[in-house]
């Protein structure tokens, strides 16, 4: 059975960093893009970053309102994948989730459609 679990979110104050990890199970982490993705209520759900699926390609993406702040990396011994934020923002409080790409192999997207397993989310809140 495919699962995630977030973890990690917390208030923070702005400028402040935080990790957020993914655990994931039911699959070989390696073999799928892993996507972190967040939604503020009644807004649409935003791609942060992505993972790539390829194999050994540990090649990342990120959005342009989280690039330069926003690192995503996977362990896949551990079944892992983490979302380290830096300099946060008030306009990064949101519920967090991560998502497992669509299908083995593909390379990943920050369009949620793409993405068919959703953890159930976790909640960061930046404000001082």
């Amino acid at each position: 059975q495919v699962q995630l679990v977030e973890s990690g979110g917390d208030l923070v104050h702005p400028g402040g960093s935080l990790r957020l990890s993914c655990e994931t199970s039911g699959f070989t982490v390696g073999e799928y893009a892993i996507g972190w993705f967040r939604q503020v209520s009644g807004k649409e759900r935003e791609g942060l970053a992505f993972i790539s699926g390829r194999g050994r390609d540990d090649s990342t993406t990120y959005a342009d309102s989280v690039k330069g702040r926003f690192i995503i990396s996977r362990d896949k011994a551990k079944k892992m994948v983490y979302l380290q934020m830096n300099s946060l923002k008030p306009e990064d409080t949101a519920t967090y989730y991560c998502a497992r790409g669509w299908a083995r192999g593909w390379f990943g997207s920050l369009a949620e459609a793409r993405y068919g397993s959703w953890g159930r989310g976790t909640q960061v809140t930046v404000s001082s």
